[in-house]
């Protein structure tokens, strides 16, 4: 009897504390200030303009972030960029006027900048004016900090408190022999996080609703685990903590903008040797290839190509505006997306669309060559419809399920079935009956948490999901360097897409796919694939004290601190000449 309420409690605990987690995160994240930074001026006149990123489009279009109306100035004529050491330099792009620093002509690899230095556009002269250590540290101390409407400790609180009763869910159903294990796994992923959260504190980062969204997710995911497969939960709980630390690695990786863009093209060859290796070496299951067995673990390349696509797609502005750049990334793009029709992946081929759609867009900024990628698409996909038969039969049966309810249609009806039997509070964890479907717990998966812990939680999932995006695309456009914002909002794109063919799928909405649902889908190479992309949204939050893309203001030194030169104030000309300078 006693178990019995302790479980009806749960029932409601859990939405509860799901929906109190989403709306603290919400208010934490909409709600707060998103004030730019400044990182240096330019002398136009008597007026002092900001420079609010590390790199700056310099001319007279209305997408320039530096604004400039002088007669010799182009639409878009110069680039202005910071290295996260504090040195800057600038480049010509597009002008036809040309640009020079102190009389010096700008190649097209750019030239150093120092406080003071003299820039002539086109005609039109402005001064460069660096910040000093101190001046940087005023600044960012009138900027909000991250984490200050809401506590992220009390939030993290509550999530321990749901996973507890969910843990009491699983006591509950699952049996006696499994029990010990599944109890294990939660406490390692209860210490995993407060571990990970006091890293955090310990680098003076205080933004975490990130971080509480993926863990969050992955407790659902480790729920869903411990229900349909409790016998290999050890290997669910060992795959999270090998993604949060991949999630931390990469984090450190990309505090180092240089090292980043460095090894670009190492990522687009490790993306596209995972795919070839899945094509010479994998077998065909079910129409597709995108399985490679290891020692009895299963692995999936095109998952974590996900997160090496973005990677190698992502760019610095100064490299954007050179075509080759472009061209070499659409051949990429191609060579990915044919090899995944070699595999036979339309879902993931999908998702690689809709991601270079977007990547492709901020890069070129073009409408037309976004269209000319879309008639491509098409015609690419109804090829494949045509040669691939069972992708053919997948759209027959969109809207059909029901007409076939023990062929095409059979999971389907099964899983719209068991979601609406759960109805908003589930019949609790380990309870449902859908885990005994094929693949439920992974290209099902949202009709499996309808069905076991109710569809509030399941929308609270999908809120998850939406909210991270939205926060990453608010964060672009105060973007440090272009590299984060064009790899945060594909990454979002990549997130909603993916999001949507599997709910939709899952009700018959859109055309079965097959993709995962993030960080819940029972699965390693979707799990680790999630977390490397969560870093990716972490590194563009431009808040005080959030991200670990950017050092610690009182870390950096501006290059004429390091050479001992004076940084004068805004008041005074510049000192030409002195240690290490220019005469």
């Amino acid at each position: 009897m006693f178990t019995d309420y302790i479980f009806s409690i749960s029932r409601y605990a859990i939405p509860f504390l799901s929906v109190v987690i989403l709306l603290r995160n919400l208010r934490s994240l909409l709600r707060g200030r998103t004030e730019p930074e400044i990182w240096a001026y330019l002398r136009v006149g008597q007026e002092n303009v900001p420079v609010y990123h590390w790199e700056s489009l310099i001319g007279r279009a209305r997408s320039a972030d530096i604004r400039l109306f002088g007669e010799g100035i182009s639409p878009i004529h110069a680039v202005l960029k910071r290295t996260d050491k504090g040195r800057w330099s600038i480049y010509d792009v597009f002008s036809r006027s040309g640009v020079w620093v102190n009389s010096v002509p700008v190649p097209e690899a750019g030239i150093p900048l120092r406080h003071g230095d003299l820039i002539n556009l086109g005609g039109s002269c402005v001064r460069f004016l660096n910040l000093s250590t101190q001046q940087r540290q005023r600044n960012e101390n009138k900027r909000t900090g991250a984490g200050k409407l809401v506590n992220p400790a009390f939030t993290l609180g509550e999530l321990t408190l749901l996973q507890l009763f969910l843990l009491l869910q699983h006591a509950y159903s699952a049996r006696q022999a499994d029990f010990g294990t599944i109890a294990l796994s939660f406490a390692t992923l209860i210490v995993l996080e407060w571990c990970v959260y006091e890293a955090m504190r310990l680098m003076n980062r205080m933004g975490f609703e990130m971080e509480i969204f993926a863990f969050y997710l992955t407790t659902i995911g480790l729920t869903v685990a411990a229900s349909s497969v409790p016998e290999d939960i050890y290997k669910q709980i060992l795959l999270i903590v090998a993604a949060v630390v991949l999630f931390l690695f990469s984090g450190w990786w990309m505090s180092n903008l240089q090292r980043t863009v460095s090894t670009r093209i190492a990522a687009g060859v490790l993306a596209l040797g995972l795919l070839a290796l899945n094509i010479l070496t994998s077998d065909s299951v079910n129409g597709a290839k995108s399985w490679l067995e290891f020692g009895g673990y299963s692995f999936q390349p095109s998952e974590l190509v996900k997160a090496f696509y973005i990677y190698a797609g992502a760019s610095t502005l100064d490299a954007l505006y050179m075509r080759r750049n472009l061209y070499s990334f659409i051949i990429f793009s191609a060579a990915c997306v044919i090899a995944l029709a070699l595999i036979g992946d339309f879902g993931t081929a999908l998702i690689f669309f809709v991601t270079f759609l977007v990547i492709s867009f901020m890069r070129s900024g073009s409408i037309a060559t976004v269209l000319l990628a879309v008639t491509g698409a098409f015609l690419a996909g109804f090829l494949a419809v045509t040669i691939k038969p069972y992708i053919a039969r997948r759209f027959a049966a969109w809207g059909h399920v029901w007409d076939d309810v023990y062929g095409a249609g059979y999971q389907q009806t099964r899983s719209i079935s068991a979601a609406a039997s759960g109805g908003l509070l589930g019949k609790g964890a380990g309870a449902g009956w859908l885990k005994g479907i094929t693949a439920s717990d992974t290209d099902m998966v949202f009709a499996y948490v309808c069905e076991e812990l109710g569809l509030v939680v399941a929308v609270c999932m999908i809120a998850a999901v939406i909210l991270m995006a939205l926060f990453a695309i608010r964060c672009a456009r105060n973007g440090r360097s272009a590299f984060y914002a064009i790899a945060a909002c594909s990454t979002s794109a990549l997130m909603l897409v993916q999001l949507a063919l599997n709910v939709f799928g899952t009700l018959d909405m859109l055309p079965f796919t097959g993709v995962t649902f993030p960080f819940v889908s029972r699965g390693g190479s979707s799990l680790l694939a999630c977390w490397m992309l969560i870093a990716f949204l972490k590194a563009a939050d431009n808040r005080r004290g959030a991200s670990f893309a950017v050092n610690p203001v009182n870390r950096i030194m501006t290059w004429e601190e390091e050479q001992g030169i004076e940084v004068v104030s805004w008041g005074k000309l510049p000192r030409r000449g002195g240690k290490g300078g220019r005469k």
